[in-house]
């Protein structure tokens, strides 16, 4: 008979050195520069609206009210980088003369006062209006909820490998109209399939019951797309890169591969393709999506009460990505447990989390090296040597 897995308690160690405390500069020359940054990035959004913002998001916000944001953001940035660069220590002088360059570059090429216009319709073009607003949002959101209710409360913001994954944040959501071109293609392929009197008879219901149709929908083809990357032998060195993350926290789901990227985002598309629902239940499962895509690697102790039963917390995806053997290919659902119940992968011990995160091999640790990571073990077997 196998004995009980002896469950263990996470160590982070405790690093004085780089956290972030009031005072030091540290944390003015860090938002200094992230805000320059940002406004730099706004601005030519501004300047170039077709070539580097997304039509789909352009119809959710009020450019000219998000100058008025830009405006308080460039004029932060100027006083937090003079605050860093001042400071007697001088330790973060560098951060805050990297905000106040950016800042003025950005005021030098019209800053929050370019006129808003009519915008061409592009059909390929680059999200940095996407990647500032979700940046910011996700700093707002879910940044802040980790530091006021922390489940590793000594992991540092600034964790080891955070640049790598701020890495692949950036890039999908630069991507992400390339991204839905690819989905509407695949989805394109599957018109065969559509029933008109389905998809009125959805269009019909309530939109808290399109909604939850949705969910369910969507969560059984994620659950079954999720579970081939783990079990198909030539799908997962592709998965393992999201895997490969050892420290969870907000950022840790921006890391995949982007053969993932582009496939999880496409076979997804197809139930919502398939029902045919409203644009409103459509872009309430969009939000809700993307804010539990993130929320669920969040660094989070909250236990979430009975709603742990009924939709994927952090908790339970945390051990989606333990390393430990009780946890290795289970918790494959994204919203709700609903399918790792029905089809037994099943795994969350309520009263511990991982005490190990990570693949059980340690896969390369740069964005290069995992992104050709899946090329050299399709290619390993050609390369051994023959008898």
């Amino acid at each position: 008979m196998e004995e009980p897995y002896q469950y263990r308690d996470r160590i982070v160690v405790k690093n004085p050195d780089k956290e972030f405390r009031l005072g030091e500069g540290r944390v003015s020359g860090y938002l200094s520069a992230t805000l320059g940054i940002l406004s730099l990035l706004a601005v030519f959004a501004y300047l170039y609206p077709s070539l580097l913002t997304t039509t789909e998001l352009r119809q959710l916000y009020d450019a000219e009210k998000l100058q008025i944001v830009l405006k308080y953001a460039m004029y932060a940035s100027l006083i937090l980088g003079a605050l860093a660069f001042f400071k007697n220590n001088g330790r973060y002088k560098l951060h805050g003369l990297t905000g106040i360059c950016f800042t003025l570059v950005a005021f030098s090429l019209g800053g929050y006062s370019i006129p808003v216009g009519p915008v061409e319709p592009r059909k390929l073009s680059i999200g940095v209006d996407w990647l500032i607003l979700a940046f910011l949002g996700s700093i707002v959101i879910f940044l802040t909820l980790e530091k006021l209710f922390p489940k590793y409360k000594d992991q540092l913001i600034l964790r080891p490998e955070w640049g790598v994954d701020l890495f692949y944040f950036a890039f999908n959501h630069l991507a992400i109209s390339a991204i839905i071109i690819f989905a509407n293609y695949h989805v394109s392929h599957f018109d065969w399939a559509i029933s008109a009197s389905a998809q009125d008879f959805i269009g019909s219901v309530p939109l808290p019951i399109q909604f939850l149709v949705i969910v369910i929908c969507a969560d059984f083809v994620l659950y079954w797309e999720h579970r081939a990357y783990h079990e198909f032998k030539t799908l997962w060195p592709i998965h393992a890169v999201h895997h490969s993350i050892e420290n969870i926290d907000w950022l840790a789901g921006s890391r995949g591969h982007f053969i993932q990227v582009f496939s999880e985002r496409a076979m997804v598309m197809v139930p919502l393709y398939l029902l045919g629902v409203g644009q409103d239940a459509l872009n309430l499962y969009v939000t809700f999506a993307a804010l539990q895509a993130v929320l669920i690697h969040c660094n989070l102790g909250l236990s979430f009460g009975p709603l742990k039963y009924v939709l994927v917390t952090p908790q339970f995806h945390h051990w989606h990505h333990s390393s430990e053997k009780p946890a290795i290919d289970t918790n494959y659902s994204a919203h709700t447990p609903l399918f790792d119940w029905l089809f037994n992968t099943y795994h969350f011990p309520k009263d511990h989390w991982p005490a190990e995160y990570g693949t059980t091999q340690r896969l390369p640790r740069s964005v290069i090296s995992q992104t050709i990571h899946p090329m050299k073990v399709w290619l390993r077997p050609f390369r051994q040597p023959k008898d």
